[in-house]
């Protein structure tokens, strides 16, 4: 069983929000860049590069980060991690970075991104944008930008398709049957 949580228009008009926030937040784009984690975040990254970049009338570097080979749970998963590429086509030194996910959720991504930026660079500082916040944290991690947060139970699943992906873009909450599998869409 799923349902739609955003529509195209929801994550538009989250997007351009975010985008308003991150120049207000960082008093422009001076020294800013975006760097979007593999998948989904690359994705969202480059659309928020875009909105920014029709706000401030110029562009603002957007990145790809893998962070496959960081993750803590390497040795107890049961399939190995799909790698993705890295394209990071600037220093990151004293940047301030803007990591962009699509769903925050027990926080251990984003600690393996941030380990992965470190292993490149040291930034000035690092910032995170997020389309969705679903809640259960197991580490102390805080999105500066969310596009909304959606409380969940942890029978569910968040998923966000997106034209770039070859979907209609939306969010999904989706249910798990008692097998602990993903519901019939």
């Amino acid at each position: 069983m799923s349902k739609e949580l955003m529509n195209k228009k929801d994550l538009e008009r989250a997007l351009t929000r975010m985008a308003h926030e991150i120049i207000e937040k960082n008093k422009g784009i001076s020294n800013l860049c975006l760097i979007g984690i593999q998948r989904g975040g690359v994705h969202l990254a480059r659309r928020l590069a875009a909105k920014i970049g029709s706000i401030e009338q110029k562009d603002i570097p957007v990145g790809s980060l893998d962070i496959a080979f960081y993750r803590d749970d390497l040795n107890i998963r049961k399939q190995q991690p799909i790698v993705r590429k890295t394209d990071i086509p600037f220093e990151v030194n004293d940047l301030k970075i803007v990591l962009v996910d699509d769903v925050l959720f027990t926080g251990r991504s984003i600690r393996s991104a941030m380990d992965a930026l470190m292993d490149i660079g040291r930034p000035a500082a690092i910032q995170l944008a997020v389309l969705i916040d679903r809640g259960h944290r197991e580490l102390p991690i805080k999105a500066d930008y969310v596009g909304k947060n959606i409380p969940t139970s942890l029978s569910e699943t968040v998923e966000v398709q997106m034209e770039e992906e070859g979907l209609d873009d939306r969010v999904i909450l989706k249910k798990m049957d008692a097998g602990g599998e993903k519901g019939a869409q």
